[in-house]
């Protein structure tokens, strides 16, 4: 039986492999394709042969002990801080108070609706069903939106909320069925309610803050050994969440159990690990984490999805019974969707908290809702034998709430998913902005640009001969000069356009060479961090079309989460975090380091394939100016502190070369080993007498 269920697990990987090479080919949403493929399963189990395909079940325990939290620490892993404190009141409004209305919206007009269609269905299973549908699922449609050419603060958006929401989701669950399991007695009953959704909400954010920063310093902690921070990262989302669990079975507090919300917590958690813990990383640990965690992320949606088919093939009851319940349910679903969308959003643009958020925005926020695992969960967490007062059907409440959530998942993957792309081009939501049609066709004239590099550099070493040369020379000279041409016909008389094009070049120039200098060791996480969060800052100003700095001296303010990080320390361990003289002077060091590299590769554009392209003399020179106001005044802070630090000059010199040569050492030795000019064994005596000698130094 074990070998059946290892077999099982294994062929559904082979098989969403599959699927996913057809949904490529045929421009299908993988995961749509994946619920059909699982739901085409259960016929085919029934042949002897492979009988074992149904073997590895999606169980409650595996969904939510297992599978959720990789889900969750994946996409909020990236999600940063400062970007979704810049647009937390809609994320907040769409994630609590939208779901909270949808929730309401869908039991009490659903209750109504089911009773004009003869079906008298009590208002607690429909807000059980309400609190279960109403949250959205990121996976399924966040690769859509991405895929389709989404806004990058609409996906945003539409990430922060259905991430968030699902905590908000399953908190409104829980308290929903326990008014259903221990009866209804009126404002108490509210009131307890209400209660219990904050405490659960408040008390997971805290103890997710808790969990995310005890796991940054425990990475710190075993910073250079790569396979523990490795695997202190992929038990950061397990512990969270499990631990949330157990304090919630256990934790009683004057006769009250305190339940916290363990999907809150592990997202808490997961985003101070991806917002500061990462900082904590050695540096090819930090590369990696994103390939690691997305593949971890693949192979877990696959299995949810395509399990979820065979479930729902498993769950269905008589379609007699269930077709029209299932139609209303949507209805209202669909309904439901655009009350917790419209005017929330309307109200935020009216105040003016954010950015307005347009109308076409807002279209595709209610129709692109789709659900997926958190509501197969919720589900089948309903106990079997549930029931209220005035339930008179043949099925159970829980038969009843999986039929219409099922109904309601395909509707959104079948419907919904594939009509995403066409919705976002009939709204124009997938239309290039201007800096984004000038940046499509630069990149294309650079990729000619060097492959006409190529091309010589084939020619002198004989690999092509004159006449092949020559034909592919002017095959791509003529596509360059036709991405130059359509570039400059995007760009116009727009100088302010070219301008900001050049802007976004020079600060992605400054964050390359900033990412270089951090990983050779130069500079510590708190120089980093400051530099790396300006530079952000700018490039933000840049894409909405703000000055990049106010003044050469301007002060920069760090992140929200960086903030509560120092405040906490203060209070706690009463640290000061100012920036000491050392600190001070490698900040200005490593700013005054790119900023001559940024103003080197202007220099070099009038040489590139980029002069074709950016020919305004006038924005260049204005670039060229403002970076050579920086650098002075960058190099005059930091000779005032030179001469008020000499002996400790001489430190940092005598440091920073130390840390070259170490640099230099151990890419030598990783050269050789690579290149099999020395063994394994010679490599591994090296390392550690290199490990040894840095140490020691």
């Amino acid at each position: 039986m074990n070998l059946d269920i290892f077999l099982s697990l294994f062929s559904l990987m082979l098989l969403s492999l599959a699927v996913f090479l057809l949904s490529k080919k045929l421009n299908f949403p993988y995961t749509v394709l994946l619920v059909i493929a699982g739901s085409l399963l259960v016929p085919l189990s029934q042949i002897e042969f492979f009988h074992f395909i149904t073997s590895f079940e999606l169980t409650p325990e595996l969904l939510f002990f297992v599978f959720l939290p990789i889900l969750i620490f994946e996409s909020a892993y990236n999600m940063n801080v400062r970007s979704v404190t810049e647009n937390i009141y809609s994320i907040g409004l769409l994630a609590v108070v939208g779901l909270l209305i949808s929730t309401l919206f869908i039991g009490i007009v659903g209750h109504y609706l089911f009773g004009l269609a003869g079906f008298a269905v009590p208002i607690l299973a429909l807000l059980l069903f309400g609190a279960i549908i109403s949250s959205t699922d990121p996976v399924a449609v966040l690769a859509l939106f991405k895929e389709y050419g989404a806004p990058q603060r609409l996906t945003l958006i539409f990430e922060g909320e259905s991430l968030f929401n699902d905590a908000t989701g399953f908190a409104a669950f829980l308290v929903v069925l326990d008014l259903m399991i221990h009866g209804f007695t009126g404002t108490d009953s509210i009131m307890s309610a209400l209660g219990s959704f904050l405490i659960m909400l408040v008390g997971g954010f805290l103890f997710g803050l808790f969990m995310g920063f005890l796991f940054s310093k425990l990475i710190e902690a075993v910073k250079g050994y790569e396979h523990l921070e490795i695997t202190l990262t992929l038990l950061v989302a397990h512990f969270t969440f499990i631990f949330s669990e157990v304090i919630s079975e256990h934790l009683v507090i004057a006769g009250q159990q305190i339940r916290l919300s363990s999907i809150i917590a592990t997202l808490i958690a997961s985003m101070v690990i991806g917002n500061f813990g990462r900082y904590k990383m050695s540096p090819p640990v930090e590369e990696y984490m994103e390939k690691f965690w997305s593949y971890f992320a693949f192979v877990t949606n696959s299995l949810v999805f395509i399990l979820m088919g065979l479930l729902f093939v498993d769950l269905a009851i008589d379609m007699n019974v269930a077709l029209l319940p299932i139609l209303l349910a949507i209805a209202v679903v669909v309904i439901g969707r655009a009350v917790s969308v419209y005017p929330l959003l309307w109200l935020l643009n009216k105040t003016g908290k954010e950015e307005p958020i347009p109308r076409n925005w807002m279209h595709l926020l209610a129709w692109g809702s789709l659900r997926g695992s958190l509501a197969v969960i919720m589900v089948l967490l309903i106990p079997d034998d549930l029931t209220i007062p005035g339930w008179n059907f043949t099925i159970s409440v829980k038969q009843f709430v999986a039929a219409v959530t099922i109904g309601s998942i395909y509707f959104t993957l079948l419907i919904k998913a594939t009509t995403i792309g066409k919705v976002m081009h009939m709204l124009g939501i997938d239309a290039l902005t201007p800096e984004e049609e000038v940046g499509y066709h630069k990149s294309k004239a650079q990729i000619y640009d060097e492959s006409m590099l190529k091309l010589d550099e084939l020619l002198e070493t004989r690999y092509l001969n004159e006449q092949q040369h020559q034909t592919l020379q002017q095959r791509y000279q003529r596509l360059h000069d036709g991405a130059c041409l359509h570039c400059k016909d995007a760009i116009g008389a727009s100088s302010d356009l070219i301008e900001n094009m050049l802007r976004i070049y020079a600060l992605g120039v400054e964050k390359g060479a900033l990412k270089e200098v951090y990983q050779r060791g130069e500079i510590n996480e708190k120089v980093y961090k400051k530099i790396l969060n300006m530079l952000s800052i700018q490039t933000d100003r840049v894409g909405r079309g703000h000055k990049q700095v106010k003044s050469v001296n301007e002060h920069f303010p760090i992140d929200t989460l960086e903030r509560f990080v120092l405040l906490v320390s203060r209070l706690a361990f009463w640290q000061d975090h100012s920036f000491k003289a050392e600190e001070l002077y490698l900040y200005y060091r490593t700013l005054n380091k790119i900023i001559a590299k940024v103003i080197e590769s202007l220099d070099e554009i009038g040489n590139s394939g980029l002069s074709d392209v950016f020919d305004d003399r006038i924005a260049l020179v204005k670039l060229q100016a403002l970076y050579q106001g920086l650098n002075v005044n960058t190099r005059k802070k930091m000779e005032n502190l030179i001469r008020n630090n000499t002996e400790l000059l001489n430190q940092l010199n005598q440091k920073a070369a130390e840390k070259s040569l170490n640099a230099v050492q151990l890419e030598t030795l990783v050269k050789l080993h690579k290149n099999e000019i020395i063994t394994s064994k010679l490599f591994i005596m090296l390392n550690h007498e290199h490990t040894e000698q840095k140490n020691a130094d």
